[in-house]
């Protein structure tokens, strides 16, 4: 497993886990779709950033987001 920080830019990827103890991030990355199994596909990496599609929506989360996202 790897994090969403170090996925390749246009892959699809599952979901595996989300990592992390604040529960406000993993309540945070749920509202987004954010969970085991769902599909995500990085589209691009700008600097500390990184620009994702969950399901028909893209997002842009910053470096902490993306490291607790394990595919």
């Amino acid at each position: 497993m790897m994090s969403l920080k170090n996925a390749k830019e246009g892959v699809e990827y599952t979901i595996k886990d989300i990592t992390t103890n604040d529960e406000e991030l993993k309540a945070f990355l749920l509202t987004l779709g954010c969970y085991s199994g769902e599909n995500v596909t990085v589209i691009a990496h700008k600097g500390k950033n990184h620009v994702i599609a969950i399901k028909d929506g893209r997002y842009n989360i910053d470096g902490n987001l993306a490291e607790a996202i394990l595919v």
